[in-house]
């Protein structure tokens, strides 16, 4: 397909005034300057000075596994039978058909992050998944995508109602380093055995096997916590195993901004529009993101659906920028950084040739009240168009 007369914003540092993106399959093609196209197509779209970004990406939501409308029967967020379950897959809860994917689409969100949520220090593996397609194997691309790990309230609040531990947050990070350490002492005897033909395999462990990877910096470390003092703990242990961490919400980050700088720290910011629900966010500020920037940290916005809604994400960044973060890095915290930050800025989050072909078309700023994509293309598939009446 080809897509010509648009204002194209890359996300790689070029704006084309007026400019074209071509399609090939699930992929695009080209993008460029209009005075570069040697060829206009008979059947070429015509975008009329429209806007073109990158799809945009929630880096960290529970749509799909934490069910829109269903109460108990669609939660699926968190297996609460055991503080630590890495082993817990987020492909094997998520519901594909979820309402919530239409109202994705609808507003220009073509990628999100999911998995299992904050109860467990150690709660599952995470996925990076389309928000159109026939089922998940068509869905998710990124998968595992990361391993979720969780600091603060959460875990005390889940397992004291059980007189179980943890009930400090001593005890939520003893336990992730227990866990960690056993599953670094069965990468060492499975690498002895292969050595020695003398020396048996340890028996399998699927906790250890699902931890292998993020051991191995080979998957992401998504971080859940809030206060200060969590967040640095989080790093404490992510330091000491030498984990590709990623923090998560991240809500005081902005009181030790000149701290996660020094630690070139990876942020995933929000939700940004919500109360004050607990006590681990009093410190809850829009600014979060704008103090973040100006230290030199390019944090990515998400919704945490279903806590903000997701299709609410443009407008997360949008207050973001009310609130002093600049308008490029506010676009960039829903699209580029927020692949970079997840890895998997191979695949999505710019227009450029060889990444898929995910893009929404504005007619207008993207990041106002009023604004809705005309058109949502989902791997090279018009998914949204206006002039259709709506979602494929």
């Amino acid at each position: 397909m080809q897509f010509i007369h648009g204002v194209i914003h890359t996300m790689e540092g070029e704006v084309f005034e007026d400019g074209y993106l071509t399609t090939n399959g699930s992929v695009i093609e080209s993008v460029g300057s209009m005075d570069s196209l040697s060829q206009i197509k008979a059947d070429a779209v015509d975008l009329n000075g429209a806007s073109v970004y990158p799809g945009f990406i929630d880096a960290h939501c529970h749509i799909g596994i934490c069910e829109d409308g269903l109460g108990f029967e669609g939660e699926d967020v968190n297996e609460e039978t055991h503080p630590l379950t890495p082993q817990m897959r987020a492909i094997d809860a998520v519901n594909f058909l979820d309402d919530c994917f239409a109202e994705a689409v609808d507003s220009g969100v073509t990628t999100v992050l999911t998995g299992p949520g904050s109860a467990n220090p150690i709660g599952g593996q995470w996925l990076a998944m389309k928000t159109y397609g026939r089922c998940m194997e068509e869905m998710a691309f990124a998968d595992p995508v990361g391993m979720k790990f969780a600091f603060g309230e959460n875990p005390k609040v889940s397992y004291n109602a059980k007189n179980m531990s943890p009930m400090t947050r001593m005890a939520t990070a003893a336990l992730i380093r227990k866990q960690l350490q056993k599953a670094r002492n069965y990468i060492e005897d499975i690498r002895r055995a292969e050595e020695d033909d003398e020396l048996d395999e340890p028996e399998f462990d699927e906790k250890c096997e699902a931890l292998i990877p993020v051991l191995k910096g080979e998957m992401k470390a998504f971080m859940h916590a809030h206060r200060a003092d969590d967040i640095m703990t989080a790093l404490r242990i992510a330091k000491e195993f030498s984990l590709d961490a990623v923090i998560v919400h991240a809500t005081e980050g902005y009181k030790i901004a000149d701290l996660l700088a020094e630690r070139d720290a990876k942020i995933i910011t929000g939700p940004i529009i919500c109360d004050r629900s607990k006590p681990e966010l009093k410190g809850l500020t829009p600014k979060n993101a704008a103090i973040l920037a100006q230290h030199g940290i390019k944090a990515a916005v998400c919704t945490d659906h279903p806590v903000i809604p997701i299709q609410y994400l443009p407008l997360s960044a949008a207050i973001c920028e009310k609130e002093g973060l600049s308008h490029q890095a506010a676009l960039e915290s829903i699209t580029i950084r927020a692949a970079e930050i997840a890895g998997i800025d191979a695949r999505v989050g710019s227009l450029k040739a060889g990444k898929d072909a995910d893009f929404c078309v504005f007619p207008s700023d993207p990041l106002t009240v009023s604004a809705s994509p005309s058109m949502v293309v989902i791997g090279g598939v018009v998914v949204k168009n206006r002039k259709d009446g709506g979602n494929a």
